[in-house]
């Protein structure tokens, strides 16, 4: 539990991040894959790498507020743009609806493909945030859980985009 629970309230860490081409000859970062990030700094650990094909969505994060997944992306392609990783989803205020659901709901069991979740989860709810259920399950095809039924993650993002829409 301690590591799912730290998954969804990391460390505080910024928010958003920017990759900037380094010029160490040591470690050619230009042509690394995105995750796991370039630089363990820039990585606190809530960004995940499944597959490292592009087939599980557990490395999801937005690149310039579109939803990619980093295994499949250079370190190059980072330059200048704005990265956000789970770590950048909770507010000052405290967790996003999102990650609050995601708990409620208990819609996560080992952690692996829950951040990649929730990163899909808010562009979803950033593009549609009123999304019906064959909606979420459509967007969220790309993103592979091995131990939940999809469920509870569903009743997660209609929860979220509830609170959202409503707040109290």
């Amino acid at each position: 539990i301690p590591s799912i629970v730290s998954t969804l309230l990391p460390e505080a860490s910024t928010p958003t991040i920017r990759h900037e081409q380094t010029s160490r000859s040591s470690t050619n970062t230009e042509h690394a894959p995105q995750s796991p990030v370039p630089h363990p700094s820039l990585a606190p650990g809530g960004t995940k790498e499944g597959c490292g094909t592009g087939d599980c969505g557990a490395c999801s994060v937005l690149v310039d507020d579109r939803l990619v997944c980093s295994c499949l992306m250079l370190g190059v392609e980072a330059s200048g743009k704005s990265v956000e990783t789970i770590e950048g989803i909770a507010g000052e205020d405290g967790l996003h609806p999102l990650q609050r659901q995601f708990l409620e709901n208990a819609a996560l069991q080992c952690g692996i493909c829950t951040p990649g979740f929730i990163v899909a989860s808010k562009a979803l709810l950033a593009k549609n945030p009123n999304p019906d259920e064959e909606t979420i399950r459509y967007w969220l095809a790309g993103n592979l859980c091995r131990c939940t039924g999809y469920d509870k993650i569903i009743r997660a993002v209609q929860d979220a985009a509830a609170e959202m829409s409503h707040p109290a």
